[in-house]
């Protein structure tokens, strides 16, 4: 049975941690692994890190930039070295690959969503290997993926992967840093979205020197890819064979369960493909329709409006405390809803002057996050 396989590789994982030079062993041996499932009939993505940590090394940068200019310049030196060096690898193998870099706006635009989509499926049709990285010569702050964790769930999400590996720096999740804590307790299997949300409180998001991410952002990467159905595991990036290991059943790293009802392709790109523009403060009767009664959101639910948005941006729903409840594309921008909010929805033409939409969030334009 052919599966579509994403494997995302970290910094960390990629360099070696004293010098930020290139693990050349461990590119090498990731390389033979995707190439041997490739030839097993599977389709494979590799989203790789290390374009700002490669462009380091290149240049003598003694520890990672700050300033935003300079990391951008940096990872332009950085990513066509990196992509050589797997270009190198691949063709070795006979294996054609191709680089594909991508900006927060890629998946936030629908129709270049849908293209981005149509573009992996014609790679993967051909047989080649997509190598997927962060367009960080060009992305700005505002539409930033922020790490190649969240990258990679999201691109596993838009092609319908089967799995994602997220190869690190540690062989597992544990119940804390077992660098800094020697008694942490490893975690082999994560069940629910419940077990997920308690792991994230106990768990650090301090990235490498080199790199940008942390357990913090494999965690909330492994949320958007169960909840697109791909089973996601964490797993020690200095042994990439494990991956064929996994996938033939062994239970190495840390497995997360994929969602028995994956959320639709639209509503995966409501929650996860766009950025949101504001926040909607709810009382609880508004919470309650919407997580346990599949209700639309209506003006008389909302308590506060925070931020600046157009009618049909993506805004966050919280509730009094700020947790993050779902996501939704308004029918209303943020000027209209100080106005309208906490009224009842016949009331929204009288305070506005004109008629409007009932609904401030219409269910199908809804995702419990």
């Amino acid at each position: 049975m052919s599966l579509t396989i994403v494997v995302k590789i970290g910094t960390s994982s990629l360099t070696q941690p004293e010098t930020g030079q290139l693990a050349l062993s461990t590119i090498a041996t990731l390389a033979e692994t995707l190439c041997n499932l490739r030839s097993q009939g599977h389709r494979v993505i590799l989203v790789s890190s290390g374009a700002v940590g490669v462009g380091c090394a290149r240049l003598g940068l003694t520890e990672r930039p700050k300033a935003i200019a300079l990391k951008q310049a940096v990872a332009a030196v950085g990513q066509g070295r990196l992509i050589r060096i797997y270009d190198d690898l691949f063709t070795t193998l006979q294996q054609a690959i191709a680089q594909v870099l991508l900006t927060r706006s890629d998946l936030v635009q629908r129709s270049r969503y849908l293209n981005a989509y149509n573009t992996f499926q014609e790679l993967l049709g051909l047989g080649v290997i997509p190598i997927v990285n962060e367009n960080d010569t060009v992305a700005i702050d505002e539409l930033k993926f922020g790490d190649n964790d969240t990258l990679s769930a999201l691109v596993a999400s838009l092609v319908e992967a089967d799995w994602l590996f997220l190869l690190t720096d540690v062989d597992r999740l544990y119940s804390a840093d077992p660098r800094s804590v020697p008694d942490a307790r490893p975690i082999a299997l994560v069940s629910s979205i419940k077990e997920l949300t308690e792991l994230q409180i106990q768990t650090s998001s301090q990235g490498s020197k080199w790199g940008t991410g942390g357990m913090l952002t494999k965690i909330s990467a492994a949320r958007i890819a169960i909840a697109a159905g791909v089973r996601t595991v964490i797993t020690q990036g200095r042994f990439p064979r494990n991956i064929e290991k996994i996938i033939q059943g062994e239970l190495i790293g840390t497995h997360f369960e994929p969602q028995p009802e994956p959320t639709s392709a639209r509503k995966r790109w409501i929650a996860y493909g766009l950025v949101p523009a504001g926040k909607l403060y709810l009382d609880e009767g508004a919470i309650a329709a919407i997580s346990l009664g599949g209700k639309s959101l209506l003006a008389a639910g909302i308590k506060l409006v925070e931020g600046e948005f157009d009618t049909q941006d993506a805004v966050q729903l919280c509730d009094s405390n700020g947790n993050e409840i779902a996501r939704g594309l308004v029918n209303y921008n943020s000027n209209e809803l100080q106005k309208i909010r906490g009224c009842h929805s016949r009331e929204i033409s009288t305070i506005l002057g004109y008629a409007g939409a009932e609904t401030v969030i219409h269910r199908d334009n809804l995702v419990l996050t």
